[in-house]
């Protein structure tokens, strides 16, 4: 039988969560810390949380109590302060998060993360697999049989996809199987069009 009570992951205010970040006044100002409720792998019920750009708030409220419902295991949502800003450390964990103001590596161009438009869920059974083979986290493995793990026709990925956002599984040049982020003009479009009603 599963245990009813509910399991607390994190209980961070705003200000630990976003603490020691390099990102501008701006960017925290459009931040919002939301809580968020989920089956771990040891079958009970969890509670973590994730920092997000105002605007997917509601997005990835509704997502993650469809992920609740779907009873898809998530292993943590940790807001990656805990790990010291390192995206490396909070994947090796399995963690599940969002914001973070760094760059896409190898590249000088800021990631959606660093604006908490971007979600990674499940890292080790999603990870980033690179064309030269390499995987991230080290150790984790790409199979679509284990639990927790996303396909091209998961219904968790596809509800993604109904709300705009990219699946890091398409990726050309990569494939960041953990990596799920919203697409600008979608969010522009919407905002127009509520502006407009």
């Amino acid at each position: 039988m599963i245990n009813a009570t509910l399991i607390i992951d994190s209980r961070m205010t705003f200000e630990e969560a976003i603490a020691g970040t390099d990102a501008p006044r701006n960017v925290i100002e459009s931040l919002s810390l939301i809580h968020v409720r989920y089956r771990a792998f040891d079958g009970r019920l969890h509670q973590g949380q994730l920092v997000v750009h105002k605007e997917v708030v509601p997005d990835i409220l509704e997502i993650f109590r469809f992920i609740e419902a779907l009873g898809f295991p998530v292993a943590r949502a940790i807001p990656i302060v805990r790990y010291g800003w390192s995206d490396d450390r909070s994947m090796a964990d399995n963690n599940s998060s969002a914001f973070n103001y760094r760059l896409v590596l190898g590249t000088e161009r800021l990631s959606r993360h660093a604006f908490g438009r971007a979600v990674d869920i499940n890292p080790c059974q999603n990870p980033v697999i690179y064309e030269t083979g390499r995987i991230s986290p080290d150790g984790a493995t790409y199979d679509v049989g284990e639990e927790g793990t996303f396909s091209e026709t998961h219904s968790v990925v596809r509800e993604f996809q109904r709300r705009g956002w990219q699946w890091g599984g398409h990726f050309k040049t990569l494939k960041d199987y953990h990596h799920f982020d919203k697409i600008e003009e979608i969010i522009r479009i919407r905002a127009l069009d509520v502006k407009n009603r």
